[in-house]
């Protein structure tokens, strides 16, 4: 009678030295995924936190004033009565003064820093730009109502009455009394203050345009002026549109300087620009720690809510603008 046998199964070979590496890659992939994918999570929660106790924080006056605190002028801590006509007033119009001067100024620089300045100006020329984004606002405020509001009062307020005031539609704006401080005094200062932000982003997406693309274009006869215009600036523009919003976000959130520079009257007095006013940033920083009163603290809280809807709103109309560049540079190739 014969023995049965055992059947005794291969052993698997051992993975090798490449598989166990693979395996170990894999693994790294997907742990630096899901920790990616927390940090930006994360910064979801955040947003999502800050809305939630803005919201919160100003349900008293969103309850007592409804849709009408929007255009309301009236600010009168003591009889608890508040709008934010004015406060939103200010801010959209020293950004827009900001924006006005300081996006060609910095198209200029940035211009003159890749295209006409000498090899060994442009580092040291840039540098001396990109300082001045290092500069705490509060300086610029105390410089602004120290040294730039004297000077601006006795000579450019007066030499822009007689000029731009006296033309028919914006002739409004550039009239009244050479007081110094006032909207204009605040949306120039905010220009200065952007300018580094908006012209260190259009240099560095300047330079990155292809050498080829210009020497092209130069090569058919443009001139430098046809070739940033008609080469540089199209291939360049999400960036530059980019460069634009960040100093608009810059210029829509500054406290101190707008504080020191724009007068901080919650009235309305006229369309002129050199009259004073108010923006949201230093209503909230003048008047938080005085708020005694639950609908005060709360219609504050309200307008740092609408500082964060304006800067959400102008950040959504910028990116559709992107959209519909990139969607018409698509037609046209």
């Amino acid at each position: 009678m014969s023995m049965p046998t055992t059947i005794t199964s291969p052993s698997l070979p051992s993975p090798s030295p490449v598989a166990r590496a693979r395996r170990r890659s894999t693994w790294g992939d997907v742990l630096f995924y899901r920790i990616t994918q927390g940090f930006a999570l994360l910064t979801l929660l955040l947003l999502s936190g800050i809305i939630v106790s803005l919201v919160w924080g100003a349900w008293p006056a969103i309850q007592h004033f409804g849709p009408s605190f929007l255009w309301k002028a009236e600010w009168n801590p003591p009889m608890q009565r508040f709008g934010a006509l004015i406060p939103v007033y200010g801010t959209l119009i020293t950004s827009a003064v900001a924006l006005v001067i300081a996006v060609p100024v910095s198209f200029g620089i940035a211009f003159f820093l890749t295209e006409m300045a000498p090899t060994w100006l442009r580092k040291p020329l840039g540098i001396a730009v990109e300082l001045l984004a290092g500069i705490p606002s509060i300086v610029y405020g105390m410089w602004g109502l120290l040294v730039f509001v004297p000077i601006f009062a006795e000579y450019f307020q007066p030499m822009l009455a007689e000029t731009l005031g006296m033309l028919p539609i914006i002739g409004a704006l550039f009239s009244g009394p050479p007081i110094g401080i006032g909207i204009l005094s605040a949306g120039i200062v905010l220009a200065i203050m952007i300018i580094p932000f908006i012209a260190s982003v259009m240099r560095d997406v300047f330079e990155i345009t292809p050498a080829i693309l210009k020497e092209s274009s130069y090569a058919l006869g443009s001139t430098r002026w046809e070739v940033m215009w008609n080469v540089v600036l199209p291939y360049t523009r999400v960036g530059v549109v980019g460069g634009i919003m960040l100093g608009l976000g810059r210029a829509l959130g500054e406290t101190m300087a707008v504080t020191f520079l724009i007068g901080n009257i919650n009235s309305f007095q006229g369309f002129s620009l050199f009259l004073p006013g108010n923006s949201i940033a230093s209503a909230l920083a003048n008047e938080f720690t005085e708020a005694s009163s639950e609908l005060y603290r709360a219609a504050l809280i309200e307008l740092g809510l609408i500082l964060f809807l304006i800067t959400f709103i102008v950040l959504s109309l910028s990116k559709l603008l992107l959209m519909r560049l990139a969607k018409s540079g698509g037609t046209r190739t």
